[in-house]
């Protein structure tokens, strides 16, 4: 097992991953070809998830890729697709010409917003978030999205002048809306609260919405092709002080490493609307059609979706047991959120290609 080589692929850059090898001890009879999103890359890879996947008598081979490019991609060449919701399935399959698999949801993970201390501070302080504790907090996205709207600064928020590293607009790091899920979903989750509180479903809301969903965008600069770089570069001390990722990126962390790096330094935000992140697993072959399954069902396979910081479906109970000890990070009952529904692809994906200036922006 090992990283074989890194290419690129349509919407960003992409790792080529073998996720379980034939060894003179593995039970392995079956080798199934995928492509992933980046968050599932350190699952897929950890040994004991390819033991357990090798006992199944699967080895898996997995390319990673932006969940909304996937579809673009030569799927005929592979035996399943796992995006990071529910949303790009539908135009994977329509792609593969297999409209109605049996797709699988075996994990989701919320977004959430990681924030250095000073900056979960200043917001708070600003009535643009609300603190339960050191580590842990709420985005408040009504007036999270007011600010951007005005095109706030740090400098004009109360108290930011203590902290030098505080300057510029105000806005989350997010990955391309238009390739990447995560990117994708905030948008979707932000239009609701922009187009109040229900969602973009026609024209009117998307001119309604637009203008808005461009300035959240546009104040970023280069866009991420996935959430895996950001998250490390804020581990380890650099990037923006806002960024959007999947909290089992942080659970993940939390449960392996036990604290380190710059976890004292970083309150974990939980936007006060969101929509689901239902990571689905699309069988494109016979081949493949039973792991989705086995992710979902298999004990040891779940246990180790934990342990990544991933959340079973219905597994509230047991990711609250997992993830007791940094309980001063995470909401594991998901309190105080209001999850919402999604556009359509179609709406989505508009709504994206405004955000980046493409297409009719009002």
């Amino acid at each position: 097992m090992g990283i074989l080589l890194g290419l690129l692929l349509i919407g960003g850059a992409a790792a080529v991953v073998l996720l379980g090898g034939q060894s003179p001890h593995t039970t392995a009879t079956k080798t199934v070809r995928g492509v992933i999103g980046s968050e599932k890359y350190e699952f897929f890879r950890d040994p004991d998830v390819v033991k357990a996947l090798a006992t199944r008598g699967y080895t898996v081979k997995a390319e990673t890729s932006g969940s909304w490019a996937m579809d673009r991609l030569a799927l005929k060449d592979y035996d399943f697709a796992f995006p990071g919701s529910s949303e790009p399935a539908k135009e994977i399959e329509a792609a593969a010409g297999v409209k109605g698999a049996q797709e699988t949801r075996p994990f989701y993970s919320p977004l959430v917003v990681i924030a250095r201390t000073n900056a979960a501070e200043v917001l708070a302080a600003n009535g643009l978030a609300k603190k339960g504790g050191p580590h842990t907090g709420t985005l408040l996205m009504g007036p999270f999205l007011k600010a951007a709207a005005d095109d706030r600064t740090w400098q004009q928020l109360s108290g930011a002048a203590a902290h030098g590293e505080l300057t510029g607009t105000v806005f989350v790091k997010t990955t391309d809306p238009a390739t990447s899920n995560s990117g994708a979903l905030f948008l979707a989750a932000a239009s609701n609260v922009a187009n109040g509180g229900t969602v973009v479903a026609d024209d009117a809301a998307l001119a309604r919405t637009a203008p808005l969903m461009r300035k959240l965008i546009s104040v970023q600069g280069a866009l991420e092709p996935s959430s895996d770089d950001p998250f490390r570069a804020f581990i380890s001390g650099g990037g923006e002080p806002l960024i959007l990722v999947y909290e089992s990126q942080v659970a993940s962390l939390l449960l392996q490493q036990q604290g380190g790096g710059d976890l004292d330094n970083m309150v974990v935000l939980y936007p006060d609307t969101t929509v689901n992140t239902a990571h689905t697993f699309v069988p494109l072959t016979d081949g493949a059609r039973e792991l989705g399954t086995l992710l979902a069902t298999d004990p040891v396979l779940r246990d180790l979706v934990l342990r990544h910081g991933f959340r079973p479906q219905d597994g509230v109970p047991a990711f609250t047991a997992a993830t007791a000890p940094h309980s001063a990070y995470l909401n594991p009952a998901l309190a105080g959120i209001r999850q919402v529904g999604t556009p359509t692809v179609k709406n989505l994906m508009a709504l994206a290609a405004r955000a980046k200036g493409q297409g009719d922006t009002p």
